[in-house]
């Protein structure tokens, strides 16, 4: 499935994340150790760079962080990166260079690389976003199934190929320049190639290749 792989979604220079994910072939694989790998590279963060405010929570000095916000660890903000009003992160979670989590955006469990926004209204559970991907106000990635079972990658649109991730929390995985158009919500299991485009209010799921645009109004995948 090398839609799916991470050395065809992700330029790994982009993320503090680098190293950790080069020793996986697919994104999911990475959701489970994001925690231990935070609280491993934390404390040798340079500390003229981060500052240490809570337990297991390292945020870069030159980042923005409201006093609205609230930060849960295991977290690492890294610099410049802007953390914007009632912003709520539960921990587990990697901040890119740059990046933006606007008001009222929820994180749990994600990487986050350099350049991303999430600046409105987004849920982002269980997720790795690329870099400069964008999700449009509203637009969430739904980490569990309605039944409950395990999420299955099914790479509906081109090889048919599926793999059992043997997760039951997988939210999507974004590749870098991504779009996701507002209100749209991204199902369990979903990958979506680099510098894609998904049409607003779209209900997407599987892998969708690099290169596309995904229309839910017609259920199609066309190619830029």
């Amino acid at each position: 499935m090398e839609n799916a792989k991470i050395a065809n979604l992700y330029n790994l220079d982009e993320t503090i994340a680098g190293e950790y994910l080069s020793q996986f072939t697919y994104p999911w694989e990475a959701l489970a150790g994001i925690s231990d790998f935070i609280k491993k590279i934390g404390p040798t963060l340079d500390t003229e760079k981060f500052e240490q405010l809570g337990e297991d929570i390292w945020v870069a000095k030159s980042a923005t962080v409201a006093p609205t916000a609230y930060l849960n660890g295991p977290l690492i903000i890294d610099e410049e990166a802007e953390i914007r009003h009632c912003a709520f992160i539960r921990g587990s979670a990697i901040i890119g260079k740059g990046s933006v989590v606007g008001n009222s955006t929820e994180l749990k469990n994600d990487i986050i690389f350099n350049n991303v926004q999430v600046p409105h209204y987004n849920y982002v559970g269980d997720s790795i976003l690329g870099y400069r991907s964008h999700m449009g106000a509203g637009s969430i990635t739904s980490n569990v199934k309605s039944d409950k079972t395990l999420v299955v990658v099914k790479d509906s649109y081109d090889t048919k190929e599926e793999i059992e991730t043997g997760r039951k929390k997988f939210g999507a995985m974004l590749g870098d320049f991504v779009e996701v158009g507002c209100n749209s919500v991204l199902n369990p299991g979903t990958v979506i190639g680099r510098h894609t485009n998904i049409y607003p209010l779209s209900r997407v799921r599987g892998v969708i290749p690099a290169d596309s645009i995904f229309k839910d109004k017609d259920n199609v995948v066309l190619k830029k």
